[in-house]
């Protein structure tokens, strides 16, 4: 499970280096250096292991066709989503299209979402950041939490 928030980089060539706790994660459960970078709105990358992603595709097989949703879904996260190669040394390229409606260049943080990674402009990220309401903590007291 990934979780946490790790601050890093996004260098010029928009190679993000997977912090060293996420790479370890990776190394260990999935084996594996092929992604799916993606977003549903543009504003942050997400960045799946392939196998994560391949569960969403089925779960996505699985709706009727003709569901607008389901098109939809198909919709944004294939134009901003594209296929990675983590490299030797730990990088991910976040192509150009995504990086900079995202604007994921230079300082960025990375958070840990259980099954996915996402990045965020660090600056932009923090001008949003407010904390939760009442009516937000009292919907997931519903769940336990």
């Amino acid at each position: 499970m990934f979780r946490g928030n790790h601050p890093t980089r996004v260098d010029e060539k928009g190679r993000l280096k997977l912090p060293a706790a996420y790479k370890h994660r990776v190394d260990e459960v999935y084996r594996s250096n092929e992604f799916y970078i993606t977003s549903k709105d543009g504003k942050r990358a997400e960045i799946y292991p392939l196998q994560e992603w391949e569960k969403i595709e089925a779960k996505i097989a699985a709706i009727p066709s003709m569901n607008p949703l389901r098109k939809r879904f198909l919709e944004l996260t294939s134009y901003w989503g594209q296929s990675a190669e983590m490299d030797g040394q730990g990088r991910l390229v976040i192509h150009p299209l995504l990086r900079e409606s995202a604007k994921v260049a230079g300082e960025v943080v990375v958070f840990g979402m259980q099954t996915y990674l996402e990045v965020a402009n660090h600056e932009g990220f923090k001008a949003e950041l407010a904390p939760m309401s009442e009516a937000e903590q009292m919907a997931l007291s519903e769940f336990g939490l």
